[in-house]
């Protein structure tokens, strides 16, 4: 007697299955999606759902990254790498250029987080995109649990987190107004274990600094800084070298290292696992300014 085919999804496999749903439907409701990609984690994760997506053919929308020019070198080295292996076209927003023609300036401290607004602004009005997919998950901040997949902006960009639209049976209402755009997050169920776990399984290639390895570290504000042209140590902050890995990517001035043995992904899911911080929570300078940071960026027109 033939048995039964096993159906059940298990979880990592659903939540896969609804990004690539919401990815398609966006492609199928909107005129001009656009991907942010950065090289991080999330958005190579984003990447990879939306090549097979649209397997055997092309992404059929391009990607761009908004460049601070506070990079790390590696990721920015992965990134070119990456979209020159699957064909897609990168748009580079360039914070630098919007400072030399004036349109932002720099703030004292010389970090650039919160003047990337305005250049991610400027691009999407630039190329008219209408959808903007983003890594963004829910496990992340406070601020990201309490937004929608499909996240309405706008003509300005600006987020109202008391206005949002019902997502039932995940039924996803892609209707705007002229002017306005949607912010997508197809990851927004994942955590930071889900990411992981869906590296081992793609066996997807990573920046080398999400893994462990040697580098000269100073500490400040509790975590510990790579020193790097843009992030070097002020008086009292001594520096040592130490084993580090990255758990998340953004501008080198603004994004701390962890103290980490681990130098593979079977190593990293096992570290991941056992963590009650969350990346952001443990690592990223630029949320720690307010109780209410990330939210008060998104309501500007952050990712």
């Amino acid at each position: 007697m033939t048995e039964t085919p096993h159906y059940r999804l298990s979880q990592l496999e659903a939540l896969e299955a609804e990004a690539i749903f919401i990815i398609r439907e966006v492609c199928a409701e909107l005129e001009r999606p656009v991907l942010l990609f950065s090289g991080g984690k999330d958005s190579i994760v984003m990447l990879r759902l939306a090549e097979k997506a649209f397997y055997p053919g092309r992404i059929p929308f391009p990607v761009m990254h908004v460049d601070t020019g506070h990079n790390f070198e590696e990721v920015l080295a992965f990134r070119d790498r990456r979209v020159a292996e699957l064909g897609v076209s990168l748009l580079v927003a360039s914070v630098q250029e919007a400072i030399d023609n004036g349109s932002v300036s720099e703030p004292p401290d010389g970090t650039r987080n919160r003047i990337q607004t305005p250049v991610l602004l400027d691009a999407l009005e630039k190329y008219a995109f209408t959808a903007i997919f983003g890594g963004a998950r829910r496990d992340e901040d406070k601020a990201r649990a309490k937004e929608r997949i499909f996240s309405f902006r706008d003509e300005f960009g600006q987020w109202d987190p008391k206005n949002q639209r019902p997502e039932l049976w995940n039924i996803y209402n892609g209707r705007i107004h002229l002017g306005d755009s949607i912010r997508v997050f197809p990851l927004s169920n994942w955590t930071e274990l889900d990411i992981w776990q869906f590296i081992a399984r793609e066996e997807t290639q990573l920046p080398s600094i999400y893994y462990a390895h040697d580098r000269e570290v100073f500490e400040r504000n509790g975590m510990l800084f790579g020193v790097h042209e843009v992030c070097q140590p002020r008086a009292g902050e001594v520096v040592r070298t130490e084993r580090v890995r990255y758990r998340t990517v953004g501008d080198a001035s603004l994004t701390a290292a962890v103290l980490s043995d681990a130098d593979t992904v079977e190593k990293v899911v096992q570290e991941v696992a056992v963590s009650r911080i969350t990346e952001r929570g443990a690592t990223r300078g630029d949320d720690k300014f307010s109780e209410a940071a990330m939210e008060d960026r998104k309501r500007e027109g952050y990712f």
